[in-house]
């Protein structure tokens, strides 16, 4: 049966860390296939001449956290991931990106503080299922943007072969060479 299991698993060093340190986000449309090699992604195909990421840098309390939704009685096992962002300052620039963000179901590349990276919405993409702009009630509250993003997968978020910061797609070869990163400016 090819659900049989395959592999223990020792307990592990404790030389993890827990936290997000960079989000991309990839608009869905400029993706077009993934292949995967025991469920990492290990290239990908561009719809046009390029593929454009735009990196959110972070800090502090933000987390993505999958659910494994399972139905014996329907026979169905599926994935829900939460990616839940504290983006700090409100901006006029920022409040488009965030509409924009709404508007569409972008794929997500997650890069954790053990620089692990993660696909999350490869197949449906993501969407903001939440999300709050507030202006904080005292000197010290946080003012800024919440949003939760939502993504239902037949696989949990694939890791990513060969990423790097610079470019989480470096280790694919068909879309490396054409992947620019925007990294934003500091308003």
């Amino acid at each position: 049966m090819s659900c049989d299991l395959s592999a223990g698993r020792l307990l592990p060093c404790k030389d993890n860390l827990g936290s997000i340190q960079n989000v991309y986000f990839c608009d869905y449309d400029e993706l077009s296939s993934f292949t995967l090699t025991a469920d990492e992604v290990t290239d990908a195909a561009a719809s046009g001449a390029a593929v454009s990421l735009y990196k959110y840098e972070l800090k502090g309390a933000n987390s993505l956290e999958t659910n494994i939704v399972s139905s014996p009685e329907n026979g169905t096992t599926f994935f829900e991931s939460t990616l839940n962002l504290v983006l700090h300052k409100l901006t006029k620039e920022d409040n488009v990106q965030v509409k924009l963000l709404s508007f569409g179901r972008p794929r997500i590349i997650v890069q954790d503080m053990n620089n692990n990276f993660f696909l999350v919405g490869k197949d449906h993409g993501c969407s903001v299922s939440s999300g709050t702009a507030v202006t904080g009630a005292a000197f010290g509250d946080m003012a800024g943007y919440t949003l939760g993003m939502a993504a239902g997968e037949p696989l949990l978020p694939n890791f990513i072969s060969g990423a790097t910061e610079a470019n989480p797609f470096a280790g694919l070869s068909t879309i490396s060479g054409i992947t620019t990163v925007v990294v934003g400016t500091n308003s």
